[in-house]
């Protein structure tokens, strides 16, 4: 495994880890670090809401790498509750994809970080709406 995986599971490990916000909302049991084409890597955490007004880690590290003026995804790494393995849900992928309709093809993702499995978004989505 490269040292880019392990920089970005330890950022997303440092924000990983569940909070009781209110009684209607949590946050934290799910983490993700988005790495943009700069190479600097942005993390965020999954917000559950008892009315389906929640984000995904991955969406709220892509929105905190578009609130810091980038626009470009490298590679995106969960952490999901179940062992580090997993691949982003669709309205993820679809976020990804919209932002990136020539490019999104190449985005890594790690699918199983224990065993550095890493698939390419157009693997997981090869025919895409979009292009």
């Amino acid at each position: 495994m490269d040292n880019i995986w392990i920089e970005m599971h330890e950022a997303a490990e440092a924000v990983l880890g569940e909070k009781t916000i209110s009684e209607y909302v949590t946050a934290g049991e799910v983490s993700a670090a988005v790495r943009s084409k700069s190479g600097r890597i942005y993390t965020g955490v999954c917000i559950d809401t008892c009315s389906t007004l929640g984000i995904c880690a991955e969406r709220n590290a892509v929105f905190n790498m578009i609130t810091n003026g980038e626009y470009e995804i490298d590679r995106v790494l969960c952490i999901p509750p179940n062992e580090g393995k997993g691949a982003p849900c669709g309205a993820c992928r679809e976020l990804m994809v919209q932002l990136m309709p020539e490019k999104y093809k190449d985005i890594e993702i790690m699918t199983d970080y224990p065993n550095d499995r890493v698939m390419k978004l157009g693997e997981l989505t090869p025919e895409w709406w979009i292009g």
